[in-house]
């Protein structure tokens, strides 16, 4: 576990205010390298700069980073002169997706700007005794990413496939109902990455999902794990796919198909009764609707269900986010079982892919997603150019082929592999 400038070590003033006539999209306003982001819809956050940050792993990364966020809170000077969620102290979060040593992260940047309901508001973060922070880098003019160099990530799509085969084994002889298997792809870029251009071109794709940048994890996901709101929780469940094709009335007929799957609805309902049930444990008034509806995507379509309910004790957004994670959208069900069995055929450490990643605020409110349709950024053989390696997961249940999910996973791919494609 890493802290920089521990609040035991020193005391932190966190000054909100209301900014007005500032009328650039979020995205605008981002550095071209080392910013940070949560936005949906042109609303939500971005920040950069590095006033604290918490790394930590195991079985217990939510708990220890719930104390450790708690601790700071208490240890700063709050001026809030806005007042809603999401102001005063806020901090980036994103999450490995299992308990293994890879590093979870909750980031407190040094200037934040967010936006909310038609307001916009900024955040600074400075210290009681003066000393001074990591401001973050500049804004630098944006840069083509260059000729992009692909490569296979830890297995070869072969082995991918048959890692699939083999889970509908499994699946056949009764061993689980459904398990997730992910893959991996290496992007080499010939230039430094641009993120804060990467993500301009993400959100201008993918309107409809949350686009987020948290130390190295970058994408836009179509998925909300949670978000809790006062009282109100809300979480929307992804589960069953078809890649679109580009014509309005062959993309409806798959629609219509994919609503009568018998395949994509039983891979849909495990996603649903883990989100349901997991927020049972905290909420009342549970609202899960019987059937899901069709998200549209500009690369795909999903099977989705929004699941709201009104909190029943104290638990802030990550303790909601913990009790969630994983969910049988990305882990499958049995979820212990499913676990076991992706370690042993997947051939790949996810690290941060499909674990929980947005954002928390001092009052327990926050927004977290599943952080899918995303790139990890790595050290790159080619010295100041950038390695980003991609994720794309399929839910396998009975029913399912290897070719088919090898289609479904390519059309996941897309939507960061064509951003680059477009730099």
């Amino acid at each position: 576990m890493t802290d920089v400038l521990p609040a035991t070590m020193r005391g932190h003033v966190v000054s909100t205010v209301a900014l007005d006539g500032i009328d650039e999209a979020l995205l605008d306003l981002l550095p071209s390298t080392g910013g940070h982001a949560w936005v949906r819809d042109g609303a939500g956050f971005v920040g950069w700069g590095t006033a604290a940050r918490f790394t930590t792993s195991g079985t217990e990364r939510f708990s220890r980073a719930q104390r450790w966020w708690n601790a700071w809170c208490a240890g700063a000077r709050v001026e809030d002169h806005v007042g809603v969620p999401g102001t005063g102290p806020v901090a980036f979060t994103s999450f490995t997706f299992d308990a293994g040593p890879q590093e979870s992260v909750v980031l407190v940047p040094t200037v934040l700007i967010g936006r909310r309901g038609g307001r916009t508001w900024l955040t600074t973060v400075g210290t009681e005794d003066g000393a001074s922070i990591d401001t973050g880098p500049v804004h630098l003019p944006a840069a083509p990413a260059g000729p992009v160099t692909w490569a296979p990530g830890s297995r070869p799509v072969a082995y991918w496939a048959e890692a699939v085969a083999a889970a509908i084994g499994r699946i056949a002889a009764g061993e689980l109902d459904k398990v997730v298997l992910a893959r991996d792809l290496l992007a080499d870029l010939s230039e430094r990455l641009d993120e804060g251009d990467l993500l301009r071109r993400l959100a201008t794709a993918y309107p409809e999902c949350w686009t987020f940048d948290v130390h190295g994890l970058l994408g836009a996901t179509p998925e909300l794990l949670v978000r809790r709101d006062g009282d109100r929780v809300t979480s929307r469940v992804l589960a069953g796919t078809v890649r679109r094709r580009g014509d309005e009335s062959v993309d409806a007929g798959l629609a219509e198909a994919l609503l009568a799957s018998d395949k994509d609805l039983e891979e849909h309902q495990y996603a649903v009764h883990s989100v349901a049930d997991a927020l049972a444990a905290h909420c009342t008034d549970l609202d899960v609707p019987e059937a899901p509806h069709v998200l549209t995507l500009a690369n795909v379509q999903h099977l989705a269900t929004d699941v709201s309910g009104l909190l029943a004790d104290q638990a802030p957004a990550l303790a909601l986010a913990a009790s969630l994670h994983p969910t049988a959208a990305v882990c499958g069900t049995p979820t212990e079982r499913a676990a076991a069995v992706i370690r042993e055929l997947e051939g790949m450490d996810r690290g941060r892919y499909a674990g929980p990643v947005g954002w928390i605020d001092a009052r327990g409110d926050g927004e977290l997603g599943i952080a899918l349709r995303c790139a990890a950024v790595e050290s790159s053989p080619r010295g100041p150019a950038t390695r980003l390696r991609l994720f794309a997961g399929c839910g396998i249940v009975a029913g399912s082929s290897p070719q088919a999910e090898i289609a479904e996973s390519e059309a996941k791919l897309d939507a960061v592999r064509k951003a680059l494609a477009t730099g």
